[in-house]
């Protein structure tokens, strides 16, 4: 694929454009935030890299759009896609990240850091046992390469890791993989949730009434799609002890209005969006390496299935 012009609009447009012309790669390239894109931009552009557009571009004039984050939904998510145009999204240290992130969350509710602080407060001496991570049931929703990563360092702790995927494939890492359809059995047995799962019409609202009705006294991490989980769902389940505490990074509405009633809970912790942050320099070497394969008319481990939405 021969590609000349290059559209870049991203809020880090200024950052990617001082990496890029580091790289000295002989493109035209264009640095715009969103809302400054007009259809000629477009017109003129043969790729367009961008993340978490909220604009209803027409792609139908380029012939490469490359998402700088991990997740396409807003690209795919209930919209037409050219067929003759490709996507392809970013690949980089998001797993690494997201693994830690859940690690952190899973070691200070076994290692009593809330209740022990709130002891400290309290000039309170209780000594508990704290848990072992080799005592620990945890199920993956997503088992690609976020999902693998996270159950890679989980089980290296020596965690017991079942993964949940709509094929249900055997990989490595995991105890057991289930289908969409069969995974219903093991809930029940689990300590921890986390969903990594990319928002598609399958994974809208996955995590509502009925499936809270399966867990019991489970801790719940998201840092997969917001609109993947029924928030008035969650705040029932929490009530009801089905869930113990929930570790939220996304959310249906970003940012998470003032209103919303998940701030209020004392069980619910919430970070903006950043589990795995790509940051400019990780988006621009994916970029870079994607661009040159292409040109090379290399293999693409990074090219989205358009009929799956990832």
């Amino acid at each position: 694929m021969k590609i000349s012009n290059v559209l870049v609009v991203s809020p880090m447009h200024k950052d990617i454009q001082w990496l890029l012309s580091e790289k000295k790669i002989q493109k035209n390239f264009r640095y715009l935030p969103e809302d400054q894109v007009a259809e000629h931009d477009l017109e003129w552009a043969d790729a367009f890299v961008a993340f978490n557009i909220k604009t209803q571009f027409d792609y139908r004039h380029v012939k490469w759009v490359h998402s700088l984050g991990a997740g396409v939904d807003s690209f795919l998510f209930k919209k037409e896609w050219p067929e003759h145009v490709l996507l392809t999204r970013t690949i980089c240290s998001f797993g690494q990240r997201i693994a830690e992130f859940c690690l952190s969350y899973i070691l200070k509710d076994i290692q009593f850091h809330d209740l022990f602080h709130q002891h400290k407060l309290e000039k309170h001496w209780e000594p508990m046992t704290p848990g072992l991570l080799c005592e620990q049931k945890v199920m993956i929703f997503g088992t690609g390469e976020i999902g693998q990563t996270v159950a890679r360092i989980l089980t290296f702790l020596g965690a017991d890791v079942y993964g949940v995927s709509l094929s249900g494939k055997e990989k490595e890492f995991f105890t057991e993989v289930k289908s969409m359809e069969s995974y219903e059995a093991r809930l029940y047995e689990m300590d921890y949730i986390i969903n990594t799962l990319p928002l598609t019409e399958n994974t809208t609202g996955l995590f509502d009434s009925a499936f809270f009705n399966g867990v019991s006294n489970v801790g719940f991490l998201n840092v997969g799609r917001g609109a993947s989980m029924d928030e008035e769902a969650l705040l029932q389940a929490l009530h009801n002890k089905q869930v113990r505490f929930a570790v939220l990074d996304v959310f249906h509405n970003e940012p998470l209005p003032e209103e919303n009633q998940l701030w209020q809970h004392p069980k619910v912790w919430i970070t903006p969006h950043i589990s795995a942050v790509t940051t400019p320099s990780e988006g621009v070497d994916c970029f870079v390496d994607t661009l040159m394969k292409l040109e090379e008319n290399q293999p693409l481990a990074n090219k989205v299935d358009i009929l799956k939405g990832y």
